[in-house]
């Protein structure tokens, strides 16, 4: 999956709804002025269409801008979350489930521990 190897500091899903038509330009002034990130950092971002069968990711590589595309086709959607002007950071694990249509939010999935106490 191209987007697990692109070299991103974090992922971050720009939630609401993004008019698929926008290019570069369009989503790097969207991360600028709508979120207040800098679309030249080496963050990862993430946005999807009204109808949640298209997302588009941005990334800049240090000499330009890189913008990948993907359709689900056969009736499948993202579960994308919809409060609009809100960025939110994501794990690597949760991109890939939300590539595979999946809610970034898996119930049954084990969650990561900052710190264990033994005594």
């Amino acid at each position: 999956m191209i987007l697990n190897d692109i070299p991103a500091d974090n992922v971050v899903l720009c939630c609401g709804y993004t008019d698929m038509r926008r290019s570069i330009d369009g989503l790097a002034a969207m991360v600028q002025q709508v979120f207040k990130m800098d679309p030249c950092s080496r963050n990862l971002y993430l946005f999807c269409g009204r109808n949640n069968t298209r997302i588009k990711a941005l990334f800049f590589e240090g000499d330009g801008f890189i913008l990948l595309y993907k359709r689900l086709e056969c009736g499948g959607r993202f579960q994308w979350p919809r409060k609009e002007s809100e960025a939110r950071m994501i794990t690597p694990q949760q991109l890939r489930w939300l590539l595979e249509g999946l809610n970034i939010e898996q119930p049954k999935a084990m969650k990561n521990v900052d710190k264990l106490l033994f005594i």
